[in-house]
């Protein structure tokens, strides 16, 4: 087609009229691409040719606020103000002040006054210790009694509402600067692109440029230094340490591994302190006291302990160093499922249930008198005058028909391996050692120390919250060292016979300029010759 025009008119109108029913219509409609050649003929220039193409792609459908009159389109509708706004947006404003470093910061410290004065405050004692280490009429710092103590769950510290507040805010700030911050610089630092233009890469962080060199030798260099290299025609990205934008939030998440086994400790748990005599038995169920809300009993509470035997090390000086006690564990139906002789840092394990050896006593001490016996005699701790010495005592009556008062013979031990013996009067009558079968004659009686039975000393705890921290420690160190590597990144573009290469890290940026230098000093430089032309 071929159309004339004058060249006073300004602009050319080219319209296609069909019917409207047409557009209406759900049948398919085909676009034909044709070209139409206009010839401007002037005076002056002679024939202007010009083209217009018309594209193939099909035109986008009328809408339903589109209007055929060609009246304008309704508006969207705008967004809703007042209380249904304030409603969208409060959840991001929460967010964002939950994220703030310095209420986390804070939080932090927080926790760790309170559990320092957790170290402080005796743990788990009775009304009337408080009452009287803290009294009303002499408060520490002026102000602080016993019905803080009280009031706050300070006598329980880990397992305090205070406490187990403050770990749940934590917890919430880690999980919102999580989302808020850490989450989108990981999608951020996964998207990338390659840099067309030399002006961009010369404003990186690091830049350069090889004026005889190839971009795809510098792809190599970069392979063997251990990054992902990309190439698209003249232009290169390459990248390493994309790890370590990920291990902030391994952190966190390993914290609140940490937290949460915390909490499960101080709330989950079961605790217990008994003293068995050798020889007798206990059940671990009437034992064990809950130690919070969440603690929940199981069948090993079931088991029945027997305590086999008792008995010590000692040093070359007499010293006790080390006590050690045979345990026999048994069901409910009465068979044996453990035995096991635990000590000082040698704990028994069972079904949940830790058994630890902490302490030591004397029960009894068994005698015989002029042969008859033998008798069991009691053993009482002695109050001595600074120290942590023991020392224990009974008393062995002997009837006097002639004296109104009882009288006989008193009997020390410090351990289990002599027995210090005096007389009714108090007087130093010798030193027997039990099972020796040497008997001592004392105000005409013949005494024998046959045996000093032992009790044991143990403590119980069932700590589900142990493996989560165990867990969340080892995940911590592991996400702290790989927090350390850089995220680094190199862009590059191939220009005639230079190469521009720009590069940034988010670590380390004195140390990741010497290492883009030396990665550049190892590229090859092109070499011009005469007969060859260019070769590398």
């Amino acid at each position: 087609m071929e159309i004339l025009l004058k060249p006073s008119l300004p602009r050319i109108t080219l319209s296609l009229k069909s019917q409207s029913h047409l557009l209406r219509s759900n049948s398919h409609l085909r676009t034909l691409p044709f070209t139409i050649s206009c010839k401007l003929r002037t005076s002056q220039d002679g024939n202007i040719s010009k083209k217009i193409m018309l594209s193939e792609v099909a035109p986008p459908p009328l809408s339903e606020n589109d209007s055929p009159n060609g009246e304008a389109p309704a508006k969207p509708p705008r967004r809703r103000g007042g209380a249904m706004g304030l409603l969208q947006r409060f959840p991001r404003r929460v967010l964002t002040v939950l994220s703030n470093l310095r209420l986390a910061i804070g939080e932090m410290f927080t926790i760790a006054a309170l559990m320092a004065l957790g170290t402080f405050i005796e743990q788990g004692e009775p009304l009337d210790f408080y009452v009287q280490k803290y009294p009303e009429d002499n408060p520490v710092l002026g102000f602080f009694t016993w019905k803080w103590i009280q009031t706050l769950g300070f006598d329980h510290m880990f397992s305090s509402p205070v406490f187990l507040g403050m770990l749940i805010l934590l917890a919430t700030s880690l999980m919102a600067c999580t989302y808020t911050t850490q989450i989108p610089i990981v999608k951020v630092a996964r998207r990338w692109t390659f840099l067309s233009s030399s002006e961009t890469i010369r404003k990186q962080e690091v830049s350069g440029s090889l004026p005889r060199a190839s971009v795809n030798d510098l792809g190599v260099i970069l392979m063997g230094a251990g990054y992902e290299v990309f190439m698209k025609g003249p232009a290169l990205y390459a990248f390493k340490g994309l790890a370590g934008r990920f291990a902030p939030i391994g952190v966190h998440f390993a914290m609140l591994l940490i937290m949460a086994g915390g909490t499960l400790s101080a709330a989950g748990s079961f605790k217990g302190v008994v003293t068995v005599p050798q020889g007798l038995n206990f059940v671990v169920g009437d034992v064990l006291g809950p130690s919070g809300f969440l603690s929940k009993p199981t069948e090993a509470f079931n088991t029945e302990v027997h305590v086999n035997k008792f008995y010590m090390d000692y040093y070359d000086s007499g010293e006790v160093s080390q006590f050690h006690t045979d345990l026999s564990l048994y069901d409910i139906d009465g068979k044996e499922v453990l035995r096991k002789t635990i000590s000082v840092n040698d704990p028994l394990r069972y079904g949940g249930i830790t058994i630890y050896q902490t302490d030591w006593s004397i029960s009894a001490l068994q005698v015989l008198k002029d042969g008859e016996g033998p008798f069991n005699l009691a053993m009482a701790p002695l109050q001595l005058n600074g120290g942590d010495k023991k020392l224990y005592g009974t008393f062995l009556p002997v009837d006097d028909p002639d004296s109104s008062q009882v009288k006989g013979i008193s009997m020390l031990a410090r351990d289990l391996q002599s027995v210090v013996l005096y007389d009714q009067e108090g007087k130093f009558a010798g030193v027997r050692r039990p099972n020796s079968k040497l008997p001592i004659e004392i105000d005409g009686k013949k005494i024998e120390v046959v045996d000093a039975i032992g009790s044991s000393g143990l403590d119980l705890k069932t700590d589900p919250g142990v493996p989560v921290v165990y867990a969340g420690f080892g995940a911590l160190m592991l996400t702290t060292c790989i927090s350390l590597l850089s995220h680094s990144q190199i862009w590059a573009l191939q220009d005639g016979t230079t190469v521009f290469i720009g590069g940034k890290t988010n670590r380390a940026k004195a140390e990741f300029s010497s290492e883009v230098n030396r990665l550049l000093d190892r590229v090859p430089e092109i070499v011009e010759t005469s007969q060859q032309g260019i070769i590398q």
